[in-house]
């Protein structure tokens, strides 16, 4: 059955549903903007609760809104363990039901996106996208302005600095906020070492691996994207984003969310910029992303519209809206994606070939990842720490991990 079958085209009563998220950039707003638009057309009222910052900033004022009594309709995490003590504690909706009788386990892909929705066989989130990590964005402008042709993989783009540099063009973008960084070294590893090489270490926890001569062409290679990315000064993803955008730097390491930013910006994918998925190296999709779950309350209309919500969310009308705004891809298999641009393309036929991998956060408990993006932020932030010492400690946090 399909999900949109069982939203009513119009319910007896509204309700106003208060909803989380840390989406505040212009393409992300423009994208949740279609979640808000489908739920009130079928007679509910979207009332946004858009928490500025990453999902860092985000996320403990969410969970202690919850865990203090004071909880929200609904909102957003990432998939993986961010929520699974909220979950344990009994403070989150159970939606197998309603994910039984619209059969998600038939429409959502890959099966690994529903599964880190899931505790003891029981669905408590409903998965929105699926957001990638794995791509190197480029201004196509600004390799012609340093008399370059447009870079296709990471070696060409790392050749090519030093003509941007004399151009007076910044070759790589980076923002301050430490996710970036984080973000960044988990791209340029998995673009490195491949999908079995990224298993071996975050999947497997291969202390021996990670403190071997493989991983130490990673460190090596994140020291070079240190000094490319001298001389960023911005703080904010979408503000290194923009200087992409304007020609202002060559290029950035970012999620596929940055496409949005290009839509907003009326930037035509493989025109205007290119993008390198797993930076022209390894194309992989890591299937991370978004997922909304829904506290529970005792109010009666809240709970059926929290249900009205996550069908909406899972509708393909919805899906399609949703992340095509986005710039990530649908969860559902089964949606037409015609209006796809250049970039999304590549990130499907990715999916298709079943080339993906799972995100950290669904590989390695939340204590263990905080260690190891504390040494990727203080690596991207001292030149002082060199990649032989940096390397050492990262295998023994990788041997200690959860």
């Amino acid at each position: 059955m399909a999900a949109s079958a069982l939203v009513p085209a119009t319910l007896a009563s509204a309700t106003e549903l208060e909803v989380t998220h840390w989406w505040t950039s212009g393409g992300e707003a423009a994208a949740v903007a279609e979640f808000a638009k489908a739920f009130d057309a079928i007679g509910h009222k979207w009332v946004d609760g858009a928490i500025a910052g990453s999902g860092g900033t985000a996320r403990p004022i969410m969970i202690s809104r919850i865990t203090g009594g004071d909880p929200m309709g609904a909102t957003q995490f990432n998939h993986g363990q961010q929520a699974q003590e909220l979950v344990e504690a009994g403070l989150m909706r159970d939606l197998t039901d309603l994910a039984e009788a619209e059969g998600w386990k038939d429409l959502v892909n890959p099966p690994s996106l529903l599964d880190s929705c899931t505790l003891d066989g029981k669905i408590y989130c409903v998965p929105v996208n699926i957001h990638s990590q794995q791509w190197l964005w480029l201004s196509n402008a600004a390799f012609e302005q340093a008399g370059v042709a447009v870079p296709t993989n990471w070696d060409e783009f790392v050749a090519a600095a030093p003509a941007l540099r004399e151009a007076g063009i910044l070759p790589l973008a980076m923002g301050q906020q430490p996710w970036q960084t984080t973000l960044a070294f988990q791209v340029i590893l998995t673009a490195i070492l491949g999908p079995e090489g990224y298993t071996r270490v975050f999947g497997d926890k291969d202390a021996e691996f990670a403190g071997g001569p493989e991983m130490a062409e990673v460190f090596q290679a994140a020291a070079t994207a240190r000094e490319m990315s001298q001389g960023s000064n911005v703080q904010d993803w979408n503000q290194a984003t923009n200087l992409v955008i304007t020609d202002k730097a060559g290029g950035q390491i970012m999620g596929d969310w940055a496409q949005g930013e290009f839509q907003v910006a009326g930037e035509v994918a493989g025109e205007d910029y290119t993008c390198l998925p797993g930076l022209g190296v390894n194309e992989v999709i890591m299937t991370g992303g978004d997922a909304f779950y829904f506290p529970k309350v005792d109010d009666a209309d809240i709970t059926q519209a929290q249900e009205d919500l996550a069908s909406v969310m899972m509708s393909p009308e919805t899906q399609v809206a949703f992340n095509l705004k986005k710039g990530s891809l649908p969860v559902r298999g089964d949606v037409d994606l015609a209006a796809a641009n250049d970039c999304m393309k590549k990130g499907l036929d990715i999916l298709a070939e079943g080339n993906t991998i799972s995100s950290p956060d669904q590989l390695v408990s939340p204590d263990s990842l905080s260690q190891i993006n504390d040494l990727f932020v203080e690596f991207f932030n001292d030149p002082n720490l060199g990649p032989e010492e940096a390397q050492e400690i990262f295998a023994g946090l990788i041997a200690d991990a959860g």
